[in-house]
């Protein structure tokens, strides 16, 4: 099915017959506003660049360690702020701000709608200029990864209001396995994925290096055809992993038959190799057309119609009065125009919602159905969304 064909029920929208009549609002904003700043959390964040990073905690925003940045939870749902120095046309500084919202793979929706709305209500804080990115545990954006040099996903998660990550009770001989490797998609040369796998033989892939940790030893093992920076990686990870106690470390290359000792703790005494795992990431995206959509109700009705196809868009095919959304091919953009109407305001994340379940249902696999949804507004558009414009 063509995506618009999917869409055209949002045509007979009339925002006159809604409740909307206050969203974007000046007295909105304000309300917004007023909340925001009595949210602990944010206090003193818009003051000067740097990187915050926020778990939620039985719908609270809990500032997470920064000894631990780089490592989420696959049960949990996180909230990143990088706030950096960018020049204006006056030649003064001024802060940009890009809010990621990060949702594991086993995060509840409770979790999710959280980090969400609480993501909206930080970019109020910041006075509605950040870029809001909602990033997905196995389809992260470059601009994620470039955070980290090291991005480690652990099992588990924090107990929420209504539910949460159950883990089954410790046997009395515990095992823990780590995966590191390179993220296949990542520009950064160093951006290295650690990954906590099924403590098992079959987990093992030689082009990896892994950590087994075992009551009070670890052990590394290289695979044969894992990368010098993928060995270099293991070693900080351990290092971080017994700064704080002792605790006996063993480095064992695949190549060296003692090897077998970790394959053997996995239960894979007979097993013979060679060994390949699939890694827990998606290995590439689905390219799709590029196109830029114009999301309007100037007629006062709601239209959603394509107003451009390929490339050679360029900034000129924007209009501030409305909201386009532009599909980057991997990637959803939604660019808000500083004239847009209160509703096109409202309405933007539903649409792309939209957007993305219809372009996935045309898909085999449906795998599109998870898209990377990033939204920036007029005056304060992120260069990976003016890159990704002009390509």
């Amino acid at each position: 099915m063509p995506p618009h064909e999917g869409l055209v029920h949002l045509k007979v929208i009339d925002w006159r017959d809604s409740n909307v009549g206050l969203i974007g609002s000046d007295i909105d904003h304000k309300v917004k506003y007023n909340s925001a700043i009595t949210e602990p959390a944010w206090q003193g964040v818009a003051d000067a660049p740097g990187l915050y990073i926020w778990r939620i905690e039985d719908f609270q925003v809990v500032a997470w360690p920064k000894n631990q940045y780089g490592d989420f939870h696959e049960g949990d749902s996180y909230i990143v702020l990088h706030s950096y120095r960018i020049g204006s046309k006056d030649g003064d500084e001024k802060l940009g701000h890009d809010i990621f919202f990060w949702l594991g793979s086993k995060t509840t929706q409770d979790e999710a709608g959280a980090a969400a709305y609480k993501t909206v209500e930080l970019d109020e804080y910041l006075h509605g200029v950040a870029t809001q990115h909602r990033e997905l545990q196995k389809e992260v954006s470059d601009e994620f990864l470039a955070l980290f040099s090291r991005i480690r996903i652990l099992a588990g998660g924090v107990r929420t209001g209504f539910t949460h990550v159950e883990t089954e009770e410790e046997p009395k001989e515990s095992l823990m396995l780590l995966r590191i490797f390179k993220h296949p998609l990542a520009k950064r040369a160093d951006s290295i994925m650690v990954y906590e796998v099924e403590p098992t033989w079959r987990s093992l892939d030689e082009s990896d290096a892994f950590i087994l940790e075992r009551n009070d030893k670890i052990w590394v093992w290289q695979g044969k055809k894992c990368s010098p920076m993928e060995k270099a990686k293991a070693a900080q990870v351990v290092h971080d992993m017994t700064i704080a106690k002792h605790i006996d470390v063993e480095v064992l290359s695949q190549t060296e038959s003692r090897s077998r000792t970790v394959v053997n703790m996995l239960g894979g005494e007979d097993a013979e190799g060679p060994f390949h795992a699939d890694r827990p990431v998606v290995a590439s995206p689905i390219q799709r057309p590029r196109k830029l959509w114009r999301l309007s109700d100037a007629s006062g009705t709601l239209e959603f119609d394509v107003v451009k196809e390929g490339n050679g868009m360029t900034r000129s095919d924007l209009d501030s009065n409305d909201v386009f959304l532009f599909d980057a091919g991997t990637r959803v953009w939604v660019w808000q125009g500083s004239g847009a109407s209160r509703l096109e305001k409202a309405i933007w994340i539903k649409v792309a919602e939209a957007y993305v379940r219809e372009v996935s249902a045309a898909t085999e696999d449906g795998h599109i159905h998870s898209s990377l949804i990033a939204k920036v507004v007029e005056g304060n558009e992120s260069p990976a969304f003016l890159k990704a414009l002009e390509a």
